[in-house]
């Protein structure tokens, strides 16, 4: 099985586009994901799809808008609460995990090796075979 991460930018206008792939592919949809992190001293998060793997090639997408949306001290941004209200209307919630910041690996691809790693340990994603 092949899990690999799929960027669609910061979570700006590109996350209309994630949940745009949430709700076309609902019949596939595992997961709707939030990796909490603070970059730059600011609180931010990754929100992320993730479908099952396809029948033919055993391919798990994750599509991610990566630590653009701003995790507010006394409110939730609109960004996220919409995230949460298109996870609620295709009957899923939103499971947020503590992350480190991307910053972190010298490479953007150890970064989603590491948060592979996380949801495998998590029994998000099944472990490779």
């Amino acid at each position: 099985m092949i899990q690999r991460f799929i960027e669609l930018g910061e979570g700006y206008s590109d996350l209309y586009e994630l949940l745009e792939i949430a709700k076309a592919n609902r019949h596939r949809l595992a997961h709707m994901l939030a990796f909490h992190t603070t970059k730059n001293n600011k609180a931010v998060c990754s929100l992320a799809v993730v479908l099952h793997p396809t029948t033919e090639g055993k391919f798990q997408p994750i599509y991610i808008c990566r630590e653009g949306i701003p995790l507010l001290e006394d409110k939730k941004s609109k960004r996220y609460e919409l995230f949460e209200e298109t996870a609620a209307s295709l009957e899923k919630g939103v499971v947020a995990f503590t992350v480190k910041p991307s910053t972190t690996f010298p490479e953007t691809e150890l970064y989603y090796s590491h948060l592979i790693g996380i949801l495998r340990m998590n029994r998000f994603i099944p472990p490779m075979q």
